[in-house]
């Protein structure tokens, strides 16, 4: 799942950012609300994640911004005010649910679970294709009825190439989504990943669900009606 978290406190986003990544988030992240309102109006995300008191465009104007131009995206408001007033601008602009400074990870990995779920509904939360079912939610895989164990870049992977069956992924696009921006761009750190996915499915299911497309990258292949 893709998370984007607006912070400007250092210590706190470094915290955070770990401790998502170690649950097997994807996480985009800015420190400042001009960076971050940008990113939320160019990407699609599964929640936000944003502190109320950040440099440029606050918080609750990014927030204001983003329901009047139509984005739903589930939004988790996160600042160390407490007052009642203060939750409920957030909640009454849109937010879908508020947590203050200080919390635990887990809390919050909690809550973005919730929201994801009363945003999407479980059914967007199951990805089935062919002999191959993954849940967003619960994190597993299975394969005509066999679960599969899958580090979380491989789950993240493939979750991201079952999303969308039939469209053509590059290995900049995966490498960007996947791993991080930051990443670099010449590793073959897709390809070996891809391998381990495939050598993990073949047993269970001999169909080649995930095509190497000579040039370009990857794409998840369309069951056939």
């Amino acid at each position: 799942m893709n998370v984007l978290f607006v912070e400007d406190e250092v210590k706190i986003a470094n915290f955070v950012r770990a401790g998502l990544k170690e649950q097997g988030f994807v996480v985009d992240y800015c420190d400042n609300g001009d960076d971050g309102y940008f990113q939320a109006t160019h990407n699609d995300y599964d929640v936000i994640v944003l502190d109320i008191m950040v440099p440029g465009k606050d918080g609750l104007a990014i927030l204001k911004h983003l329901r009047k131009s139509g984005h739903n995206v589930p939004v988790i408001l996160l600042t160390a005010r407490n007052e009642l007033d203060d939750r409920l601008q957030g909640l009454n602009l849109g937010a879908d649910d508020y947590i203050a400074k200080p919390f635990f990870v887990e809390e919050l990995v909690a809550r973005i679970h919730a929201v994801i779920r009363r945003s999407v509904g479980d059914r967007q939360n199951l990805l089935s294709v062919g002999s191959l079912k993954l849940d967003r939610i619960t994190r597993q895989v299975t394969c005509n009825n066999h679960a599969i164990e899958l580090t979380t870049r491989e789950f993240n992977l493939l979750e991201y190439l079952m999303r969308s069956p039939g469209q053509v992924f590059t290995r900049t696009q995966i490498l960007e989504h996947v791993w991080g921006y930051d990443f670099n761009p010449n590793t073959n750190v897709v390809d070996v990943c891809i391998q381990r996915i495939r050598r993990k499915i073949d047993p269970l299911d001999q169909t080649v669900w995930i095509e190497s497309i000579r040039g370009v990258g990857y794409r998840f292949r369309k069951p056939e009606l």
